[in-house]
């Protein structure tokens, strides 16, 4: 329980920092040499200076705004809504952790869509 919650507090610190728009901190919570992996795009950025690189030419960062996380052993699992002054993403972010620091990243997202008709009588809206 006690490597859960220091991960998830990483993870916190992650969201933390992006906010502020402080990127550097991002240095102290990830590996050198962590991978984030995008499936959607298909790419994957190994390495501190390839993380930096991205970061730093972002054109705008989002805020992000956590809505659930899981966690268990090495494992954390976030759900958050990414905001960029415009377009809104659902997001889902893996966590794989190595020593108390991310080892890998891997995020999906997607813009929100209007539910179908059809569908309106068997759901809730949340």
């Amino acid at each position: 329980m006690v490597e859960a919650n220091a991960n998830e507090n990483v993870v916190n610190r992650l969201i933390e920092c992006i906010n502020d728009r402080r990127i550097e901190v991002m240095d102290e919570l990830f590996h050198h040499d962590a991978v984030m992996h995008w499936p959607q795009s298909g790419e994957l950025v190994r390495g501190a200076e390839n993380r930096r690189g991205i970061y730093n030419a972002f054109p705008q960062l989002p805020t992000i705004t956590p809505r659930r996380m899981l966690s268990g052993g090495n494992l954390v699992v976030a759900e958050a809504l990414l905001d960029y002054n415009g377009p809104r993403y659902e997001t889902v972010f893996i966590f794989e952790f190595r020593d108390g620091r991310i080892a890998k990243e891997t995020a999906y997202w997607s813009e929100a869509f209007e539910a179908p008709e059809w569908r309106a009588r068997w759901v809730e809206k949340a």
